[in-house]
């Protein structure tokens, strides 16, 4: 959706990129709703400086939505964006959840329309406000899950393909589209239950194991170079992968965290900055 945004008490904290022959961006998003209304303001950081203004967000003009696409889960590899280890906001550190399996929540439910649309949301996908999409603090992204309003006894499945909500006891933040067809629109907030659907490989769980990404690098070269120099430092497999016009270097995966963070301290011993570990 977003390259990021943010209001009020709500951040979104996507990863780029992170390089050795680039600068590595902390984007972060803030959204609030109304009660009676969608409001959403956007700022946007890079290196803790704010770039943009805030501005609100509201609904489209035009007739309400009565019909819906459907989704159906489908199993996708985690997505590089949105899914650091953990993030903080707001002095509060959120862990990204390494597998969904047996996932419920219950709490309120948010939504967000014009503002955001096209703009690129945590996974890298564009958000679409007419798409049954949602945002969620520590699924994996992307993820399935169903979402039921506790008001009206409404259901949909939707597609967790950002971060957030981060205000009060918000537990998602649902398009537009969804917000419809759940009729939460057009208040402001719903309390609704929300249950991970399994889109795993075989029938079992789809479970994330830890990387490193070294470095990001404009010529395949500069990535085998980084690449030649991580395989005399670990035994784990270290890979180049073209993604976007860029060259990825990829170290993992790792047994746990701790064994990213040990390569992480050599590589900036060693003059490699930016480094970050993620879970995929």
């Amino acid at each position: 959706m977003y390259s990021v945004f943010s209001r009020f008490m709500t951040i979104l904290l996507v990863l780029t990129l992170a390089a050795c022959d680039t600068t590595q961006t902390t984007n972060t998003t803030n959204r609030t709703k109304g009660k009676n209304h969608s409001k959403s303001a956007t700022t946007q950081y890079r290196n803790g400086q704010r770039l943009y203004p805030q501005s609100q967000d509201s609904a489209p003009r035009g007739p309400v939505p009565t019909h819906f696409e459907k989704v159906k889960p489908k199993y996708e590899p985690y997505s590089r964006y949105g899914n650091p280890d953990s993030y903080a906001v707001a002095g509060q550190t959120y862990r990204i959840m390494r597998s969904t399996k047996g996932f419920k929540q219950k709490g309120q439910a948010s939504w967000y329309g014009t503002k955001f649309h096209s703009q690129r949301t945590s996974s890298g996908e564009k958000y679409n406000m007419y798409a049954m999409t949602a945002a969620h603090k520590t699924l994996p992204l992307p993820s399935y899950v169903k979402v039921k309003n506790l008001k009206n006894g409404r259901e949909a499945i939707v597609k967790i393909n950002d971060r957030g909500p981060f205000h009060s006891n918000r537990i998602i933040d649902l398009s537009y589209a969804a917000a419809n067809k759940l009729g939460i629109f057009p208040n402001g907030t719903a309390p609704v239950e929300i249950e991970a659907l399994n889109v795993g490989v075989g029938g079992k769980p789809h479970v994330a194991q830890y990387y490193v990404q070294a470095g990001a690098f404009g010529t395949k070269q500069l990535a085998q170079n980084l690449q030649v120099k991580l395989k005399k430092m670990t035994r784990v497999k270290v890979q180049v992968e073209s993604y976007k016009q860029r060259y990825i270097v990829k170290v993992g995966p790792f047994v746990d965290k701790p064994s990213t963070n040990k390569l992480k301290t050599q590589l900036a011993q060693q003059g490699v900055r930016g480094a970050f570990t993620m879970v995929q």
